[in-house]
């Protein structure tokens, strides 16, 4: 019984750990995308013109 208490503590601190992380990157901005946003722009949607052309075609 005392091996389980020992090992929901170590879970607990464990989980714990992984919150803090979690915590610190979101506060430090590891998750905010700067860099696709300017991209995104220089980018054509060839791929969904080509597929309503395709449909138009079809429907016709």
């Amino acid at each position: 019984m005392q091996v389980l208490i020992v090992l929901v503590i170590c879970s607990l601190v464990v989980a714990l750990g992984f919150l803090a992380a979690f915590f610190w990157s979101v506060k430090d901005n590891q998750y905010e995308d700067t860099y696709t946003p300017s991209m995104r722009i220089l980018f054509d949607d060839n791929e969904i013109t080509a597929q309503n052309k395709e449909s138009k075609e079809i429907k016709k």
